[in-house]
């Protein structure tokens, strides 16, 4: 159970930004407890004889890693893991922080909730009026 994500000073204060950590961890979390699965095909051991295991040779370029890479590698958007002189040339030198919180304005600002489907709509209409 997660709690109090977005919170801060013992829930007294909220923040927009500490909530897009908090969520972009609890991302990373959710994906280290699902773990790996081992199947013939996360195995690969077609591709790890193809291209063996000599001196300069790596899985890196090939397809089939670059796509459970994006896939079972957690990625955390707003965590920016280059090496520093990259980090502080392309970003300003960003940090989470401040990461954070552009993406909490970009949310606020353009985030289109889906409607409520109808029956839902109906179940809370029928809550609201007998709290009433």
């Amino acid at each position: 159970m997660l709690y109090g994500m977005g919170m801060l000073e013992l829930g007294v204060t909220f923040s927009y930004a500490q909530l897009v950590i908090d969520n972009t961890i609890s991302h990373m979390v959710k994906r280290a407890v699902k773990g790996v699965d081992v199947t013939d095909d996360t195995l690969a051991v077609d591709l790890i004889r193809k291209v063996g295991g000599g001196s300069g040779k790596h899985f890196l370029t090939e397809r089939h890693t670059l796509d459970y890479m994006h896939t079972e590698q957690a990625r955390a958007g707003i965590f920016d893991r280059r090496m520093r002189e990259s980090w502080e040339m392309e970003t300003g030198g960003k940090d989470a922080a401040v990461r954070a919180n552009e993406k909490a304005k970009q949310i606020m600002n353009d985030h289109q909730p889906e409607p409520l489907d109808n029956g839902v709509k109906k179940e809370l209409r029928r809550i609201v009026e007998s709290a009433e």
